[in-house]
């Protein structure tokens, strides 16, 4: 259920963000911000309480690359600038990646080898807290709150990077074994 409202808070924050009402932007970026915080409870929940299902395991990451995503879209078309655009990019290029690299180990039987990793849940709390504060965007309490999450944002891209290596480490041998079975 958790996994589920982060799906049906997607298109809520994407209405907020682009809403002409008066704090439209901070009320979109606790939205995402409650959302990203059932992704925590998420799992935590289905762990404690023995809840965990082949279908919750697939939809679990999807949910938060399409939160993540579309809203880094949003982000790059209302605050466009190079140096946004290029963390986007390594973001969202990395989320493909890493989905489509997970999607193979487990067509060849070892997906157990690229699994969540500690760098991979730094990179996504990075990157939630990042991109809350960008959509937040206006300065609170006299912090510059959307440099904040930009900071936070260059963090996940670093982390981002990073984690990625990690799994293309953990899978290329598979990779290099593929490739010499077919030579």
């Amino acid at each position: 259920m958790l996994t589920l409202f982060r799906i049906a808070a997607v298109p809520v924050v994407v209405v907020c963000f682009y809403s002409p009402l008066p704090n439209a932007r901070p009320i979109a970026a606790i939205l995402f911000g409650i959302a990203a915080v059932t992704d925590i409870m998420d799992g935590w929940v289905a762990r404690r309480y023995g809840q965990t299902s082949r279908f919750g395991e697939f939809l679990d990451p999807v949910a938060d690359k399409l939160m993540v995503s579309i809203v880094l879209v949003m982000l790059v078309q209302a605050d466009s600038g190079w140096f946004e655009d290029i963390i986007a990019m390594i973001i969202i290029g990395r989320e493909i990646t890493v989905s489509a690299l997970r999607e193979w180990m487990a067509t060849i039987g070892e997906r157990a080898n690229v699994g969540v990793s500690v760098a991979g849940k730094i990179k996504t709390t990075l990157q939630m807290f990042g991109i809350a504060f960008m959509v937040y965007k206006n300065p609170l309490f006299g912090i510059p709150i959307y440099e904040v999450g930009l900071g936070l944002l260059i963090l996940a891209a670093i982390m981002t990077i990073w984690s990625m290596v990690i799994y293309l480490k953990a899978a290329w041998p598979f990779i290099i074994n593929d490739q010499d079975s077919t030579n």
